[in-house]
């Protein structure tokens, strides 16, 4: 399977968007479109397929490959959770306590 798949328009190939997870101490994320913010407890991820929340204790980022849309993130992961429009009063709950 290629890496990459076509976008629609003009703008290039985009990422596909995968999670690889390897004992709940090292994550390895393709399709990052962009890492809104990240402390040692929480990573916010721009994906492809949506906004990824990544919760643990001490996160650290391993890798990022923004040419390739790829974040590795090591530390003991407790959840992941997309924050889309199925869930949208969650996900606008989630950013007004970001941004207050």
């Amino acid at each position: 399977m290629n890496q990459y798949h076509e976008s629609m328009g003009n703008k290039g190939p985009t990422p596909e968007h995968d999670l690889t997870m390897r004992g709940r101490k090292l994550l390895d994320i393709t399709g990052v479109k962009h890492v809104e913010s990240f402390d040692n407890e929480e990573f916010l991820l721009e994906t492809t397929m949506g906004y990824l929340s990544i919760h643990g204790q001490n996160l650290q980022m391993k890798n990022l490959d923004v040419d390739r849309g790829i974040v590795s993130i090591k530390g003991k992961i407790y959840d992941l959770v997309y924050l889309d429009d199925h869930h949208g009063e969650k996900a606008k709950g989630f950013f007004g306590k970001l941004f207050r």
